[in-house]
């Protein structure tokens, strides 16, 4: 799943994954996997704190950028810096997609869309499953 060729800050094997993360976890993580819609820890949390990557703990989005979608997932509207997250182009499932990764371990977060008239600052939404978060409390 993640680009072998890009050195992160963190680096596990497989079995050093498997070893750290559910099997759910791993799926979506590592093998970019996703979870189904409406069943997530955190699609209608409303508190107040700073989401971070389940795998490696880096800060990745604030609540303050969260957002009702009601797309079946957590959305924001920005990562927390743009250097926290990347962006690989994804042309799977026959669609062209925005995957985003967690830039510190690799692991795959979610998607971002553009363009779908939700009323945020910057008219995108990211799709980020539940399974690749765990949420600090301020």
């Amino acid at each position: 799943m993640t680009d072998s060729t890009k050195q992160y800050a963190v680096q596990k094997s497989d079995a050093e994954w498997k070893a750290q993360l559910s099997p759910a976890e791993f799926h979506v993580l590592r093998k970019a996997g996703t979870e189904r819609p409406f069943v997530g820890e955190y699609t209608d949390t409303k508190t107040v704190g700073v989401y971070k990557c389940r795998a490696c703990e880096a800060e990745l989005f604030r609540s303050e950028t969260k957002f009702d979608s009601h797309c079946g997932w957590p959305s924001f509207y920005a990562p927390l810096a743009e250097d926290r997250v990347e962006y690989i182009e994804d042309s799977t499932l026959g669609m062209k997609r925005v995957e985003v990764r967690c830039a510190n371990c690799g692991s795959h977060l979610g998607h971002v869309f553009e363009g779908e008239g939700y009323g945020t600052p910057t008219d995108q939404r990211y799709c980020i499953n539940s399974v690749s978060l765990t949420l600090a409390p301020a």
